[in-house]
Parts: structure tokens; sequence; C-alpha cells
């Protein structure tokens, strides 16, 4: 029986730079529901990309072949999306330092200027009262 989008597949691992040798696969015997079949076969997989740590776990289908191929596309998801936000905080950084950096608005401006203008206005009046001596 041929696996579904193999090429695919293949296609996602070198794009992501995984090679086999980065790869170390455990069968173990699966859990949950089906019974003497699942309790005696080892055909629940163990995939962990060992330069990034990320470990998969997959039984979604009795076969240890296809469990094998379902492992390695979750592999490939789970280092997209960390690829992904690692992408999106560095670019969240950079637009907050550029947002920090930029400079005001002239509105902006004028607004900051009148509000400490009035203050220090209110801080004038607060001297002694003239005739009170």
């Amino acid at each position: 029986m041929p696996l579904p989008d193999e090429d695919a597949l293949q296609k996602r691992l070198r794009k992501l730079r995984i090679r086999d040798e980065d790869l170390q696969e455990d069968f173990i015997r699966g859990s949950g529901p089906g019974g003497q079949k699942v309790n005696k076969t080892s055909s629940t997989v163990v995939l962990r990309h060992l330069p990034t740590g990320v470990e998969v776990r997959c039984q979604k289908e009795r076969s240890q072949v296809m469990n094998r191929h379902w492992a390695r596309v979750e592999l490939c998801d789970r280092l997209e999306t960390i690829r992904k936000e690692a992408q999106l905080a560095l670019q969240n950084e950079r637009e907050k330092a550029r947002r920090q950096t930029r400079p005001r608005p002239r509105g902006l401006k004028q607004r900051i200027l009148d509000t400490k203008k009035n203050r220090s206005g209110v801080k004038k009046n607060r001297g002694k009262v003239k005739g009170d001596d």
C-alpha cells in the first residue's frame, strides 16, 4: 500500500533540513482502545529530532509503517510552527524598537507642550498668597 503524499513529505523534510541521521526512532507498545492487537504489537512510533529535542509520538494507525509516516508529518508541522513563532517574535521585537524610536507626531508634541504649560501655571499659583504677610 503506497503511503499518502510521500513525495510531498520528502520535499518538506528537505525544506526544513531534516536528515534521517538527525532522527531517533523508537517503537513502543500503544495504549488505549484496540485490545489485544494494541497490547501485543509495538506499532506506536516515538520520533525525536536530535538537534532541536522535539519529540513526536504517533499511534494513529494500526500499521507501524503508516505511523512512521504520520510521525514525520507531525514533526514537520511542529518544527514549522516553532520556526514561524521565532520569526514572529523577532519581527515583533523589530517593530517595537521602531515604534519606540520614531519621532512623535506634531500634534502630539503640541498637546504635550500645552499640558506642561498648564501644569507649570498650576504650580506657580501654589506660592504664598500676597497680603497675608
